[in-house]
């Protein structure tokens, strides 16, 4: 396992981020078994979120590291100020709302690294930086920064926070992969997997970026080919066909087949091995379903592509 840092964070934050929203109160037991086996690997870093199972998934994460004893130990980001289906929610209000029914529902005194689950570009940068501020000098956070949010509206609220000598977002947590999101899965999500503006930014800024659905939804599993597209039922499934399968990215998808039989490793592995080569400060968000599995990423982590590869991974050359 490969470890980074944040300011604010004393503990090694691992650079494969197990994700959690699979895992609730109707199968806690095997999401324990999972968590454990996960933790045995080394990755140290958990994500969750406000409205992953309407508070399940707090809850249920919560009870598995307060039973083994081990919140000193491990790093938990917490997401908040998701839309509902009546409005929208990123007010200092509705940050601070979730703040305390997340440390409720945990069990904790606070929550490592704190993000914005979303963003409200007709909301003014100054009272959400203002308002995290006042939990971090409470020690209800130890960290913060936002999910979903364009690096122009990072910018500008970090450009706020240092005009007015408050603590900035030290982290971004936008999609990246190698299929281009041609479709957003979702409304108000944020992917740089194809803007070269944002990349160069992060780049530039060596700001931690927690890269989420780094294997695309799925695109790279190997389930979804050319002829079979409308075979699929499962709304998740549905999702990746809308979002993610088109001729230019079954073009990579070819071109990581190829790569994967001449590196004898998987495509996904692959896909994973992109995402973690980039020249960015990368975490990569897995939502690996068995220890074995989060076993195949940490090889994947380890297998750095070169620049050639990449850019021929992306199509942007004919060799590499």
């Amino acid at each position: 396992m490969e470890y980074g840092s944040i300011p604010g964070i004393d503990k090694p934050i691992s650079r494969l981020v197990q994700g959690t929203a699979m895992i609730g109160k109707e199968n806690a037991d095997w999401g324990f078994e999972l968590l454990d086996a996960i933790f045995e690997q080394g990755c140290t870093t958990f994500d969750t979120a406000h409205g992953y199972g309407q508070g399940a998934n707090e809850r249920t994460v919560g009870r598995w590291i307060n039973s083994r004893g081990i919140r000193d130990q491990v790093v938990v980001i917490g997401k908040c100020a998701h839309h509902s289906e009546d409005r929208r929610r990123v007010t200092p209000f509705d940050i601070t709302a979730d703040l305390h029914d997340s440390l409720a529902r945990f069990k904790f005194d606070n929550i490592d690294l704190y993000l914005l689950h979303r963003d409200d570009p007709a909301v003014p940068v100054g009272p959400i930086i203002e308002v995290l501020n006042e939990h971090l000098q409470a020690g209800r956070i130890r960290a913060f920064g936002a999910s979903n949010w364009s690096h122009t509206r990072i910018q500008e609220a970090n450009a706020y926070a240092r005009t007015h000598g408050l603590i900035p977002f030290i982290a971004s947590s936008p999609n990246l992969s190698l299929a281009e999101q041609i479709k957003e899965p979702w409304e108000n999500c944020v992917s740089i997997s194809t803007n070269k503006v944002a990349r160069n930014w992060y780049q530039h800024e060596q700001m931690p970026v927690f890269a989420w659905s780094s294997l695309a939804g799925g695109f790279f599993s190997g389930r979804f080919t050319r002829d079979n597209l409308n075979t699929f039922q499962d709304y998740w499934e549905k999702v990746c066909v809308e979002a993610y399968c088109y001729d230019s990215n079954f073009k990579r998808l070819d071109r990581a087949y190829e790569l994967a039989a001449e590196l004898d490793v998987s495509v996904p592995q692959v896909a994973m091995a992109y995402v973690m080569s980039q020249p960015l400060n990368i975490f990569a968000v897995v939502g690996c379903h068995s220890g074995e599995e989060f076993k195949t990423n940490i090889a994947a982590m380890n297998l750095k592509l070169p620049p050639e590869t990449l850019a021929w991974l992306e199509l942007n050359r004919d060799t590499r």
